[in-house]
């Protein structure tokens, strides 16, 4: 008989429907989250409506803490599936397929629209043409000190498209540290590591430390969704250590209540120090950095319990390894909305801009606009993917999609491959 810890260094089936899941959710909720930023007080959106609530930002707050990481830690452990799959070579260029194509496709022709309807929406006497615009989007100038934000301009920007930057970049860096470094060299300090984190209990919350630091020290960027970008690099890197050794998804699996715990308790601390702070992302208070650390070292607790808990009956299904099936409607929609993921994401805040624009001048109720931006953009973005892009080959290669692989529904019984890369 096996030892447990012969058991749990198995490798587990690399598809994981519930990360798929949580990132379509993820996803799916930007487009809820980002009309809400029409109505946040404090926040420089593109479209604003007269009527504005505080409300909003508080709210925000429960999301972001922990739902752009958690992409990144699944894009990490996706990363990590394709790179040994494909090798750094094949790695590379399918990364600049899948992300750089639709990236530069998208802040060429979808990126302009929200950058002019926030000049005309800021002034009513603007009146400058969008063909007349577009050359002062495009004017743009190197700055190396913005990596990976190389381009930068008065109205040029990458916008939403950040997370596509900084994945890209990641990827990249994995795929030449993967190349560089001699593979039995690196295997035996991983292997070390993955056994410290499974015998030691609480040791899968020590990456909360160098996040609390990084936010306390470094700042955080409102661009990037509340965390300084380079704090996504520690949960990329986490979500590549989950899919090398499965020691890691135990010892998460393991420290989800507690976790849960501690990461309540730390956002509840950083709560007073956003609403009293004058300038609570940058600011080098001793006020501003606890603010700042606590946020941090919540995101990394929050995303360890949130995954911890989503795996538990997964793998309590896993040890019997009998698949259980879905009902054909939610394979198909599985599928579907798996697919849509990445051309979703490119497609959605130009949408929800432009669709903000003619309904904040509507003398309506708050709880009405929003219902209208939200549902007419979650409309036209998917009317846009499914007549637009999902059917044509051309479309799908810039928005990011395989060309030649339909968007099936697995076989009965299985359960679909975890996309999150």
């Amino acid at each position: 008989m096996a030892t447990r810890v012969e058991q749990v260094g198995q490798a587990l089936p690399e598809r994981r429907p519930e990360l798929d899941a949580l990132r379509m959710l993820v996803v799916f909720g930007l487009i809820f989250f980002h009309s809400a930023l029409v109505f946040a007080t404090d926040d420089d959106y593109y479209v604003k409506n007269s009527a504005t609530t505080p409300i909003i930002m508080i709210l925000a707050g429960f999301a972001v803490v922990w739902a752009m990481p958690v992409l990144f830690l699944i894009s990490g452990l996706g990363s990590w599936y394709s790179l040994r799959r494909r090798g750094a070579a094949g790695f590379v260029k399918e990364r600049l397929l899948r992300l750089g194509v639709p990236l530069v496709f998208a802040t060429l022709v979808l990126n302009p629209l929200p950058q002019w309807l926030r000049l005309r929406s800021a002034d009513p006497g603007y009146g400058e043409s969008y063909l007349a615009f577009l050359p002062h989007f495009y004017d743009v100038h190197i700055e190396l000190a913005e990596f990976p934000f190389l381009l930068q301009g008065e109205h040029f920007e990458t916008g939403h498209l950040w997370f596509v930057v900084l994945l890209l970049a990641f990827s990249l860096m994995l795929a030449l540290l993967f190349r560089v470094l001699a593979a039995d060299r690196v295997r035996p300090v991983a292997d070390r590591l993955a056994g410290a984190t499974f015998r030691v209990r609480g040791a899968i919350l020590l990456p909360a430390l160098p996040l609390a630091l990084l936010c306390a020290l470094a700042g955080m960027e409102e661009d990037y969704a509340g965390w300084h970008r380079w704090a996504y690099l520690v949960f990329f890197a986490a979500g590549c250590a989950l899919a090398a050794d499965d020691r890691v998804r135990t010892a998460m699996r393991r420290a989800a209540v507690p976790a849960g715990r501690l990461g309540g308790v730390l956002f509840a601390l950083s709560g007073p120090g956003f609403a009293v702070a004058d300038e609570p992302f940058t600011e080098m208070t001793a006020l501003g950095m606890a603010t700042r650390a606590f946020f941090g070292a919540a995101g990394w607790c929050l995303v360890v319990a949130l995954l911890g808990h989503l795996d538990r009956r997964r793998a309590a299904r896993a040890v019997g390894r009998t698949p259980v099936p879905l009902p054909s409607g939610r394979h198909r929609a599985h599928a579907y909305l798996g697919a849509a993921v990445l051309p979703v994401y490119v497609l959605h805040q130009p949408v929800v801009v432009a669709v903000a624009y003619f309904v904040v001048g509507w003398s309506a109720p708050i709880p009405v606009e929003y219902a209208a931006i939200v549902l007419i953009s979650l409309a036209l973005t998917l009317s846009v993917y499914e007549l637009l892009v999902r059917h044509t080959r051309v479309t799908r290669f810039l928005l990011g999609m395989r060309v030649n692989t339909p968007d099936r529904p697995p076989r009965p019984g299985t359960s679909p491959r975890s996309r999150c890369q």
